[in-house]
């Protein structure tokens, strides 16, 4: 009877044990998970910042022009682009801190390419006056993929949601949207969304890749019919 109650003493101490570990191993998950959370929160909070303080830009007068064109001697066609204002766009992205020196060279190759092959007649003739005969710049704008916004304020970009799909470590991808519409808003507002990514460098978000900067569409040959 006395090694009975001894082992039973030892079993209810072991099972005691067992629950304290258990209790404290799922305390540290709870911990770490809402760590985590915190952290997401943190980081989508900033991307967002981050995107609405680019599109405030891009809608100022300190953003730049996007299609910087040369004309021939009679002023009636367009030839190609003027690299020394285009350098100046250069310097005014990498000034404002929101994109990462990839995004900035993606640009950047952009506009060789479509001066190169507008010398080259690749597209074609493209008259003063006429809309782009490429994607880039074309109708919309590259910044937002759409003519015009929703909103009638003076902030129009205050309001939009960003989502984050992925998220590792220094790196983000995700989509924003058009947020607080009114309810008579048209569904193309509704349904649109805009993709973008961002890389975390020193410690602060920036972009490196947008939607309307994406190099292959970028240079495709506009067909308006």
């Amino acid at each position: 009877m006395k090694t009975t109650g001894i082992l039973t003493i030892i079993l209810v101490l072991v099972l005691l044990s067992c629950n304290r570990n258990n209790s404290t191993k799922k305390t540290i998950i709870e911990q770490t998970e809402n760590l985590q959370y915190i952290d997401t929160l943190k980081d989508k909070e900033e991307i967002q910042n981050l995107i609405r303080q680019t599109l405030n830009w891009a809608e100022s007068q300190n953003s730049i022009n996007f299609l910087p064109v040369l004309t021939d001697s009679t002023n009636s066609i367009n030839i190609g682009f003027n690299l020394n204002q285009h350098k100046s766009n250069l310097d005014k992205l990498s000034a404002t801190k929101f994109f990462t020196n990839g995004f900035i060279e993606n640009y950047n190759q952009i506009i060789l390419t479509l001066d190169k092959n507008l010398k080259n007649n690749e597209y074609g003739k493209w008259l003063v006056g006429d809309l782009p005969p490429f994607t880039f710049a074309s109708d919309i704008d590259p910044w937002t993929l759409c003519q015009d916004v929703p909103y009638d304020k003076p902030n129009p970009f205050e309001n939009i949601e960003v989502k984050i799909t992925n998220l590792n470590d220094n790196k983000a991808e995700g989509f924003w949207k058009w947020g607080k519409l009114e309810i008579y808003s048209d569904s193309s507002w509704k349904d649109f969304l805009y993709s973008f990514s961002v890389i975390k460098e020193n410690d602060k978000w920036q972009i490196s890749y947008l939607q309307g900067f994406d190099f292959n569409e970028a240079i495709k040959k506009m067909d308006y019919e």
